[in-house]
C-alpha cells in the first residue's frame, strides 16, 4: 500500500493527519526533513488500528513524542509517524497516585502534582520530554529520575496486547529501561508522590527553573544533554576540557554556556549536527580515551 493508500484509510476512519509533515517543527532541535504522514492518534483503540492498518499494509511507522532528544535526518521519514501528544495526555489524581497518558509533557505533569500539593516530581519540571518518551529512557535531572516515582507503566506489545508491567518489572537503571531498544509503546503510567505544601512545591520548581535558565542554553533549539555521562565521569566537563565550547559546523554549536548542549544556531541541518557530535567524540577520546555515547537519537533519512 502507498502512503496516498494509507492516507485514503485514515480519511475514511475520520482519523487526524498531516501530509508531508516538516518534523522541524516537531522536534526541539528544530531540524529536520518531510515526513510523509503524521499522525496523532486520540485514544488507545485509534492507536491499535493505524498500527495494525500499518503492519498489514506494510507501511512502516516510526514512534515519537515530544521529539524532545530527537534529531531527523535531512531526508524527512519515510512511511508514517505516529505522535504521542496532546491527544492523549489526560491525568487522574487519587490520593498519592497520578495515572498519567504517555503523551503528557512532564513539565504538565509536575504542574499536575503541584496543584494537588503532591511533591517528588519537581526534579522533571525543566525536562522538555513526554511522559512516554522519558519513562524509555528513565529521564532525569537534579539527582532525581523516572524510576523514583514509576510505579506502575501500561504498554502495547508488538502483538497488540496491552500488558501491566509493575516497578520491578521495568529493569530502570541510567538512561534505560525494559522499554529501551524494544518495540513495546508506553501508553500510560502510575506515578506515586507524597503529600505536601503546594507553596512550598511550586517554589522548589521556580528554584529549578532559574538554575535552568542561568546554566543552560535555553534561548536556544537544544535535544537537551547531547551526551550520556561516562563511566569515569561527566561529558560536558570532558567537552570543555577538549577546548570545544563554542565549537561550530556550520549553524550547530557546541554551546558557550554548558558544554553537554547541542545548541541550533538559527540554521542548523542535521548534516551540521551529526558532523558536529561526531567531531565531539573523536575530540574527546583523543584526550580522554573515552568514546561519548550521544543521548540524541538520530532518525529519518539523508538527503
Amino acid at each position: 500500500m502507498s502512503v496516498c493508500e494509507f492516507k485514503a484509510y485514515l480519511t475514511q476512519q475520520g482519523f487526524d493527519y498531516i501530509i508531508d509533515a516538516p518534523m522541524d517543527e516537531y522536534t526541539t532541535l528544530k531540524i529536520g526533513g518531510k515526513a510523509d504522514i503524521l499522525i496523532e492518534p486520540h485514544c488507545v483503540k485509534e492507536l491499535c488500528d493505524i498500527i495494525s492498518k500499518a503492519r498489514q499494509e506494510n507501511v512502516s511507522i516510526t514512534f515519537i513524542g515530544n521529539g524532545s532528544n530527537l534529531l531527523v535526518l535531512d531526508g524527512g521519514i519515510r512511511g508514517a509517524v505516529i505522535r504521542f501528544g496532546t491527544n492523549m495526555s489526560k491525568t487522574t489524581v487519587e490520593g498519592e497516585v497520578i495515572t498519567a497518558q504517555s503523551g503528557i509533557l512532564m513539565s504538565r505533569l509536575a504542574s499536575v502534582a503541584a496543584e494537588n500539593s503532591l511533591k517528588g516530581f519537581e526534579f522533571a519540571s525543566g525536562i522538555p520530554g513526554t511522559l512516554g518518551g522519558g519513562i524509555v529512557m528513565n529521564a532525569g535531572a537534579y539527582k532525581g529520575e523516572l524510576k523514583d516515582v514509576i510505579i506502575e507503566v501500561t504498554a502495547l506489545l508488538p502483538d497488540g496486547t496491552i500488558k501491566v508491567f509493575d516497578k520491578e518489572e521495568l529493569d530502570f537503571s541510567y538512561r534505560h529501561s525494559v522499554f529501551t531498544d524494544s518495540d513495546m509503546l508506553v501508553l500510560e503510567a502510575k506515578i506515586k508522590l507524597e503529600n505536601g505544601n503546594k507553596e512550598e512545591i511550586k517554589e522548589r520548581i521556580k528554584e529549578f527553573s532559574q538554575k535552568r535558565r542561568t546554566t543552560q542554553p535555553l534561548e536556544y533549539p537544544s535535544a537537551g544533554s547531547a551526551f550520556k555521562r561516562p563511566q569515569n565521569g561527566y561529558a560536558a566537563a570532558m567537552i570543555d576540557a577538549s577546548g570545544l565550547k563554542g565549537y561550530t559546523v556550520g549553524g550547530a554549536q557546541v554551546s558557550e554556556k554548558h558544554a553537554g548542549f547541542i545548541i541550533n544556531k538559527g540554521n542548523a541541518t542535521a548534516k551540521d549536527m551529526v558532523k558536529l557530535l561526531k567531531d565531539v567524540q573523536t575530540k574527546v577520546y583523543e584526550c580522554f580515551n573515552t568514546m561519548l555515547e550521544p543521548e540524541i537519537i538520530i532518525i529519518g533519512e539523508e538527503n
